[in-house]
């Protein structure tokens, strides 16, 4: 039986009526446009479907719509349009992290979240807040620099 779904998406107010055991993943790139939203493994193992959800990295591919109603989503769709996104994307492009560019937008998910966090990580911080997020292209150490780079860049931005 379908319900109406309620929650924040990239900073407006949306709602869908569906079936709320519906994949989160699938209303964002089917009802919602999120086209940034990737499917990997389908397991909520490979990270490629990151999103924040009030405030926190999860995997979506496995979350049920239901479960967002009343919650605050952001898709990087939402943080990319963001100077912290851009910033932590443009750094991506520029040390070479991106390949076939899968991976990047659950990266960028996992940057943003690290970096307001703890905007001067050290390289073992990097790993550990990427982790659970798989690269099969360009291997870690450019992602690594290129979050590195994100975090010189945007100097102050991170403590907003």
């Amino acid at each position: 039986m379908d319900m109406k779904i309620c929650f924040k998406l990239n900073g407006k107010d949306v709602s869908v009526t569906t079936d709320p055991l519906r994949r989160l993943i699938d209303v964002l790139r089917e009802d919602f446009g999120c086209k940034g939203v990737k499917e990997g493994c389908s397991e909520g193992e490979c990270g490629a479907c990151s999103i924040i959800l009030n405030g926190k990295m999860v995997t979506r591919c496995i979350i049920p719509v239901g479960a967002a109603d009343g919650q605050e989503i952001m898709t990087i769709e939402g943080v990319s349009a963001t100077e912290k996104g851009q910033t932590i994307v443009q750094a991506f492009a520029d040390g070479g992290a991106v390949q076939c560019g899968f991976c990047i937008p659950g990266m960028v998910i996992a940057a943003y979240c690290l970096l307001n966090g703890n905007p001067d990580p050290t390289e073992d911080e990097i790993r550990l807040g990427i982790s659970g997020n798989i690269c099969r292209c360009t291997g870690y150490d450019l992602i690594v620099e290129s979050i590195r780079l994100a975090a010189k860049r945007g100097g102050d931005i991170w403590k907003k």
